[in-house]
């Protein structure tokens, strides 16, 4: 278990934790920012949120520059990724905050090039994470802290950041789900 992995699994086991925060009904105080309200339950979310995913760039950054690339970080690092940024958008729904239609969008586009990746990996190919990709990724990221701050404090001048950047994240998601099937349509329509 070297640094890189450790910092992986501290990223999963920071997820239930971020969870409770932001879906427990805790009573811990309020944030008041205009006319917009604040739990500090929300902030310590987000603060363990934007944790979480420096720990997602850290490790990557130590496992390459380190030569401590595994079979564990291979498999449990995007997996890591994809349960904090999915449980966010999930949360979210559940809360009445996000719409359902973008989340499902956004779901089915990380199900969909995680389907593709395996077929690649059957074939003897891995397909890379591309910079559009990284793109969604960081805008995904943006888009879920603006909403565990409840906007603020774009919010209270009346600016949608939060969904503006959700609908940013929303468009890569699209665009970059089919560059993946585009640049890879050999491999899905290859028959044996």
């Amino acid at each position: 278990m070297n640094l890189a992995n450790k910092l992986t699994v501290s990223r999963m086991i920071m997820i239930p934790l971020f969870l409770i925060l932001l879906l427990a009904p805790f009573k811990i105080g309020v944030i008041g920012y205009g006319n917009y309200q604040l739990p500090v339950a929300h902030l310590y979310a987000a603060l363990i949120f934007i944790l979480a995913s420096f720990t997602d760039w850290l490790d990557g950054q130590i496992a390459r520059r380190r030569h401590l690339v595994s079979n564990f970080g291979k498999l449990m690092d995007p997996l890591a990724d994809k349960l904090l940024v999915m449980s966010a958008f999930v949360a979210f729904v559940g809360l009445g905050s996000m719409p359902s239609w973008m989340v499902i969008v956004i779901l089915a586009r990380e199900f969909a090039i995680t389907g593709l990746r395996q077929i690649a990996v059957e074939e003897g190919s891995v397909i890379a994470a591309s910079k559009i990709a990284k793109w969604k990724t960081f805008s995904q990221m943006v888009a879920i802290i603006l909403y565990l701050l409840h906007n603020i404090p774009f919010g209270a001048e009346g600016f949608p950041l939060d969904l503006i950047i959700l609908w940013i994240a929303v468009m890569l998601t699209i665009v970059s789900g089919f560059d993946y099937f585009y640049k890879n349509r050999a491999i899905v329509f290859r028959s044996k």
